[in-house]
């Protein structure tokens, strides 16, 4: 066996030791076979928490094929792995855009019954190019926020061709993995590649959304001043009664340090915010496509880019200041480190497994448009994720559960 192949093995099971609920699942996909036969194309970050679902899904039934969300997280010794362990997997770390579509389009050359999806490109290729492969199709399920603003564009559009579910926007989803997992695993990858001390600086998080709000929070935990750039009234509301500083870019790009993009929208950092920044700024993107830090601007204001180090790119000013870009403006939390923490795409994953469960017993039932996954499945791997942390919940009483279901009783 090779040495590339015996360490993504080793990754694949440390992790695996860390993923409860999808252990718990595993032995009833190995027993029902709620997978068998259904071909699934998915569209992830390749790394060591994918492989072991990928793995879930083959002892499902299933038949899978991977390819990259991100041609910079993809890690070469767990693609590896997942090719001795009979999982066709199309990818390379740090593939071209050409390169990316060809994988897009191997994966989709099983004609898949199931797309997961993780930012929607692997959809729109099947609703532009490939749409013979519509009429096999059952669902494509979303794992990212940026995927399912997608997928409701293309439903409002009239464009939208088959039932799309929205497993980002399960509750499970939202409160750890974009909350806690991104608010963890961003700052270790900003922290592991820099080298540098975040307490006592000023940390402007852009966007307080479910992945916001976990950045900002470790960014205080971390000791950090933080400022939120957030241009929704509520949530803007939420983040200063939360404790931050709410202001407009343009402010905050004089008195930060440390810059971290989190909207799913592009040209959060531009032209006019890169001339006001202090020098020996750092910026970084935690949104899905590295479209928020509007690199051409940045390109065109400096005298000088060098590479630094491994994800480090040094602009340097006319004025002699620089600005230093992580990870390319790429997802910072996996292009410079190895995502979230295995407890959190346990959870994750699980709700993916079951979306699959799901569609393969509802198939041709669904309406086409965006669903939401029942609020049962929260229920159940929560209930599954506690049991295996050892947490005992309170349980109502009979006479509680009659009066929380009944009108009656008053003052």
């Amino acid at each position: 066996m090779d040495d590339i192949v015996k360490s993504g093995l080793a990754k694949i099971d440390w992790v695996s030791r860390f993923m409860p609920v999808i252990n718990h699942l595993s032995k009833d996909f190995k027993k029902n076979q709620p997978l068998a036969g259904v071909r699934i194309a998915a569209c992830l970050h390749l790394e060591m928490k994918t492989a072991r679902f990928a793995m879930l899904l083959k002892e499902g039934g299933a038949e899978v094929a991977l390819c990259p969300s991100n041609p910079l997280s993809t890690q070469d010794d767990v693609v590896a792995a997942l090719n001795h362990l009979g999982i066709p997997t199309f990818a390379k770390h740090g593939c071209s855009r050409e390169e990316y579509y060809e994988y897009v389009d191997k994966v989709l050359d099983i004609k898949p019954n199931i797309i997961i999806d993780d930012g929607a490109d692997v959809t729109a290729v099947v609703h532009s190019k490939r749409k013979e492969l519509l009429k096999d199709l059952w669902s494509v399920n979303e794992e990212t926020t940026t995927g399912v603003t997608r997928l409701r564009a293309l439903s409002k559009a009239g464009e939208l061709k088959i039932p799309a579910i929205a497993v980002n926007d399960s509750m499970c989803k939202f409160l750890f993995d974009n909350q806690h997992g991104t608010g963890q695993s961003s700052w270790d990858g900003i922290i592991r590649t820099t080298n540098r001390l975040i307490a006592g600086k000023t940390v402007v998080i852009s966007g307080y959304g479910w992945v916001g709000r976990g950045l900002a929070l470790r960014a205080r935990g971390l000791g950090a001043d933080v400022i939120v750039i957030e241009p929704e009234p509520v949530r803007a509301i939420e983040a200063t009664l939360n404790g931050y500083r709410v202001m407009t870019m343009n402010s905050a790009a004089k008195q930060g340090d440390i810059f971290v993009t989190a909207t799913g929208n592009k040209d959060c950092l531009r032209k006019e915010h890169f001339e006001t920044m202090k020098d020996g700024t750092m910026i970084a993107n935690s949104g899905h496509f590295d479209v928020e830090i509007n690199i051409e601007d940045l390109d065109g204001l400096a005298q000088e880019v060098n590479e630094l180090k491994p994800n480090i790119t040094e602009y340097k000013m006319k004025d002699g200041r620089r600005i230093y870009l992580l990870a390319h403006g790429r997802l910072v939390n996996l292009a410079a480190g190895d995502g979230h923490p295995a407890e959190i795409m346990d959870m994750s994953f699980a709700i993916h497994a079951i979306a699959a469960k799901y569609v393969t017993e509802n198939k041709g039932k669904l309406e086409i448009k965006v669903h939401n996954l029942p609020k049962t499945v929260d229920t159940e791997i929560a209930s599954i994720k506690l049991k295996a942390m050892g947490i005992e919940t309170e349980q109502l009483t009979a006479e509680q559960k009659h009066y929380m279901t009944s009108w009656g009783e008053g003052t």
